[in-house]
């Protein structure tokens, strides 16, 4: 009896694995029999710039802060805030009344100082004439006196008239030279007014947006100390930029043959692209990089002063190179590895990365792309997604094409 129940026991723990093989089996039996579905990729040939990328800040090419040039109150704001203005457009107009009165005052200085002039001059022709004649009689007396027909006395009292007329012409003279001083003078002072005046239509020095109206109407500025409003040039925009120390030698070699093209990628994913034109003198020692700026055009105004952007420095642009999706790329214990697709087979195929490369999302190879120098070929098959199920000969099927044609 006791013999019969150990021989149950071990027939049933015979029959265990022999279920559990056979549940195996009916569990692979269950896989769709089309293949493993999985997202699918072209290998392709194409042009890959190498570029250094980095974040910038947009600034604008001239910024100026609009100062009055003389004191006194605002009686009109002639623009409206945040708009594009021309060089030379009125802006703000300051009280001409204090200037007003002061060039009329200076006017009525200018003509007394003219007629004071004119009285000098007139007063020399008549002295001159005096002299002439003065003179002339002192001459005649000296002959007279020569031949005893005049006496000493008289000779001496006609040239000592003659001399005291040609003081009198000297003195004229200097009354004209301190009237005509004092007539330049005024109109040196007249001109500054009338220039005073001029500076009282405040106007756009460039063209640019405005900003915010700092004063309103009714406001007493000072001459040269407030600020009135500020302009940024926004067409053409420069973006500030760092660039790691490592990269500054090829950066100038290559930008001594031709300016380099810098590339931003706007909120829109609209690929906007500038050219560098600076480079600074000196490393950051607390970044360890190098500002540079480059310029863009921005006609369509998508750039803006103030915002950070993502840009990318094109060194230059290796023809023919083998792209695929970096996602196709999968690391395995002897290195890296990608799933070529054949006839509906999924094949394990050793690559070898060069590198990397961020796509614009408009190129036909969108995204982060793996550069690849040996492994695969142009127009190779790859799984780009789904990895995760396959083996080496397992079937897949495509659920649609992410990379190429």
């Amino acid at each position: 009896m006791q013999a019969h129940g150990t021989l149950a026991l071990l027939c049933i723990f015979l029959c265990i694995p022999l279920v559990s093989c056979s549940r195996v089996v009916a569990h692979a039996n269950t896989s769709p029999p089309e293949g493993i579905p999985v997202h699918v990729a072209h290998v392709l040939s194409q042009d890959v710039p190498l570029e250094i990328a980095a974040v910038g800040n947009v600034e604008a090419v001239e910024r100026v802060d609009v100062k009055p040039r003389i004191a006194g109150q605002i009686r009109s704001v002639a623009f409206a805030e945040g708009q594009n203005v021309k060089k030379g457009q009125l802006l703000f107009t300051i009280d001409r009344d204090t200037t007003n009165r002061q060039q009329a005052q200076q006017q009525a200085e200018l003509d007394r100082d003219i007629a004071i002039e004119q009285q000098a001059v007139a007063v020399a022709a008549r002295d001159a004439a005096s002299q002439k004649q003065s003179q002339s009689e002192a001459d005649v007396a000296v002959k007279l006196g020569e031949l005893g027909v005049l006496s000493g006395q008289s000779v001496n009292q006609a040239i000592t008239a003659s001399e005291t007329t040609r003081s009198s012409l000297h003195a004229d003279q200097a009354a004209i030279a301190a009237a005509a001083g004092a007539v330049r003078a005024d109109h040196a002072r007249l001109a500054q007014t009338k220039l005073q005046l001029n500076f009282a239509d405040v106007v756009a020095p460039i063209a640019g947006r405005a900003g915010a109206a700092i004063v309103k109407a009714g406001n007493v500025v000072l001459e040269n100390d407030t600020t009135l409003v500020t302009l940024l040039q926004l067409a053409p925009i420069r973006v500030v930029f760092g660039v790691p120390e490592q990269s500054l030698a090829e950066v100038q070699r290559l930008n001594a043959v031709g300016s380099l093209k810098v590339e931003i990628e706007s909120g829109d994913h609209h690929l906007v692209e500038g050219h560098l034109d600076f480079i600074d003198n000196t490393v950051d020692p607390k970044t360890g990089t190098v500002r540079m700026k480059a310029t863009f055009s921005n006609i369509d105004r998508t750039l803006w002063p103030g915002e950070f952007v993502n840009v990318r420095l094109r060194l230059r642009v290796d023809v023919r190179q083998i792209v695929v999706p970096q996602s196709a790329i999968q690391q395995g214990l002897e290195g890296k590895y990608a799933w070529r697709v054949q006839s509906g087979v999924a094949t394990m195929v050793p690559v070898t990365v060069l590198r990397t490369y961020s796509a614009a999302i408009s190129s036909q190879a969108g995204g982060e792309v793996a550069v690849l120098g040996s492994g695969l070929s142009p127009g190779d098959v790859i799984v780009a997604e789904g990895q995760l199920r396959l083996t080496p000969g397992a079937r897949v099927s495509s659920i649609n094409t992410q990379f190429g044609r």
